[in-house]
């Protein structure tokens, strides 16, 4: 199904390092959504980026990774009161959890299995229930 690219206020990424989810921990800090939650790579829109542009320019920015496009296997959007968010996923090898290094935004990153973000309770909820999606569909199937 295409979806509408052009408006849209942000994205994020799935990614996962062999079989473990990328994660950040937000900053505590009670001006910003989901205080000392668990993130995923992804922001806001800058200017007239396309929806993959953008969550793929927030990886590089939140944790230095530069995820090729192509590695984008799964793509879905949906409503949120600030606007259309897309949702990403992307697999990489183990080893480039090597090269991971925390932007100037969260507090740490780790790996975490997709399942258990899914059910933490310090999970982003609504990133928490389309990564849940993912992991049913038949791209995650095929990738495991």
């Amino acid at each position: 199904m295409t979806q509408d690219q052009t408006e849209f206020s942000g994205a994020k990424l799935a990614l996962f390092l062999g079989p473990s989810l990328l994660v950040i921990r937000r900053d505590d800090r009670a001006d910003i959504p989901w205080p000392d939650h668990w993130d995923l790579p992804g922001g806001g829109r800058d200017g007239d980026e396309t929806p993959l542009d953008c969550a793929l320019r927030e990886t590089r920015e939140e944790v230095g990774l530069m995820v090729p496009a192509d590695q984008v296997i799964w793509r879905v959007s949906y409503p949120r009161p600030r606007g259309r968010v897309w949702f990403f996923a992307a697999h990489l090898p183990a080893s480039w959890g090597t090269q991971v290094v925390l932007g100037d935004e969260g507090q740490e990153w780790r790996l975490m299995p997709p399942h258990d973000y899914v059910r933490h309770p310090k999970a982003v909820p609504h990133f928490a229930e389309q990564l849940d999606k993912y992991l049913g569909s038949p791209e995650f199937r095929r990738r495991v």
